[in-house]
């Protein structure tokens, strides 16, 4: 991702973010606005540069050169670990296209060859479609989120 794309970004980021953890957390849509503000801020307070964070645009050709079509956001952790995705969103328009698939092969290889020993990533139990994509892009199960509210909530 070029810093010129990092605002378009942050755009689709942040709303979609917020509307999750307000669907999962049982909170108001401007408290997760603001939850998921300051998380960015935690974590990409340097925008593309922000150490630690791998920054992508899905483009029609896989990952470079073409039309954004989507975006990776991934933590790779140092000297051939894991990477985590925290983020991966095909456009709606673009939906349904084989970018989703593309753009996970193309990140796998990208990874493999930097010598990485596994992809991880979390996703939200109402989200069947990306769970679906993750199953036959060949990822597995490895636990399950569970959350109860206490109190008043």
């Amino acid at each position: 991702m070029r810093a010129s794309e990092f605002s378009d970004y942050l755009a689709y980021f942040i709303p979609d973010y917020a509307a999750e953890i307000s669907s999962n957390y049982d909170v108001d849509l401007q408290t997760a606005h603001e939850w998921a503000e300051q998380e960015v801020k935690a974590d990409l307070e340097q925008g593309v540069d922000s150490p630690g964070q791998d920054l992508f645009c899905v483009e029609t050709d896989g990952l470079e050169e073409g039309p954004v079509v989507g975006y990776f956001w991934c933590k790779p952790e140092p000297e051939g670990g894991s990477v985590f995705i925290s983020d991966f969103c095909i456009l709606p328009p673009h939906r349904g296209k084989g970018y989703a698939k593309a753009a996970l092969a193309a990140l796998e290889t990208r990874f493999a060859d930097a010598g990485h020993s596994d992809i991880k990533l979390r996703v939200a139990a109402d989200n069947k479609r990306a769970h679906q994509l993750y199953l036959a892009a060949g990822f597995h199960e490895t636990g399950i989120n569970m959350r109860k509210p206490l109190g008043n909530q």
